[in-house]
């Protein structure tokens, strides 16, 4: 199989961190961006294109032949699991699949979600736990995830999907709870914050990325958890994060609502496990690894 990839989504939180272990692993990677990004890493080449165009989609396919690609991009905004956009990127992601089988393409790794889980199961087995999502954004997901199967199958395409559970790490969104609580922190500001009391999985964005390159280079189909398989409570991160910063504000406990119901959500990564992951980084050496970045971006202030 080729060392060369097609890739959407590289410029992404999830995406950045892909593209450099695909570079460091020796591929020659080509990104499908919205607007150029002037980037000196070599073995990237960028490509300008509208993902939800289908005419641009199948123009770039004429023109281009990959065996291999990595589906990443998707609508990510702060409403994200209940726009109505999901749907036009359940049509744009398999119009994407289409034209690359029709092109010669061999290999596919679309990105799946924990959402597409039905969360009061708790502790989420692939293939095994049922997938029905509350949200529009997981069911969306789900719908790519079992028409892109079936295709993959009938038109034989080595077809994988990690299912990637939730992540930390530089430059994440600031809506997001380990970067709000972070930058309160280094600012001195009150803290606010739901109760905490629930138990999430979280995994650094760069162990992620590094497993999601591991499916691709591997014999595993279908859906793999990508996860740390250990439920943390998030109280238990706000107040690390209030450590490692020093912080001796207040922290307003139940100031927002909860984002979720359910009293946990875990995953089940033995698949990934199996083919020689392991987490590298650890909650707090991960948190630190992010105050740091927040701090030399000034991003807080």
């Amino acid at each position: 199989m080729s060392k060369k990839v097609l890739l959407t989504g590289g410029t992404g939180f999830v995406g950045q961190s892909v593209v450099s272990v695909l570079l460091k692993k020796g591929y020659e990677v080509h990104s499908l961006v919205n607007s150029p990004i002037v980037s000196q890493e070599r073995g990237l080449f960028q490509y300008e294109i509208d993902l939800m165009s289908c005419e641009s989609i199948n123009k770039f396919f004429s023109e281009h032949n990959f065996e291999n690609l990595i589906h990443l991009a998707w609508y990510v905004e702060p409403e994200c699991y209940f726009a109505n956009a999901n749907l036009d990127w359940v049509v744009s992601s398999l119009n994407l699949l289409k034209a690359f089988k029709e092109n010669g393409g061999r290999k596919f790794l679309g990105a799946g979600t924990v959402t597409e889980y039905e969360y009061k199961y708790g502790c989420f087995l692939e293939n095994e736990t049922p997938t029905d999502s509350r949200t529009l954004y997981g069911n969306s997901k789900n719908a790519v995830y079992n028409v892109a199967k079936v295709y993959c199958d009938q038109n034989g395409i080595d077809f994988k999907w990690p299912r990637i559970f939730n992540l930390y790490g530089p430059a994440e969104k600031l809506h997001r709870l380990m970067p709000s609580v972070i930058n309160s922190c280094l600012r001195g500001e009150d803290v606010k914050v739901s109760d905490c009391l629930k138990f999430q999985d979280y995994l650094h964005v760069e162990d992620a990325a590094r497993g999601i390159v591991a499916v691709f280079e591997s014999k595993l189909r279908d859906a793999v958890n990508i996860c740390s398989g250990k439920p943390v409570q998030l109280r238990h991160i706000v107040q690390t994060i209030a450590a490692l910063t020093k912080f001796e504000g207040n922290i307003i406990w139940g100031a927002v609502p909860a984002a979720f119901k359910e009293n946990l959500i875990v995953g089940n990564n033995e698949k990934l496990k199996s083919i020689g992951w392991k987490q590298e980084i650890d909650l707090e050496e991960g948190l630190m690894r992010t105050i740091d970045w927040w701090k030399n971006n000034n991003a807080q202030s």
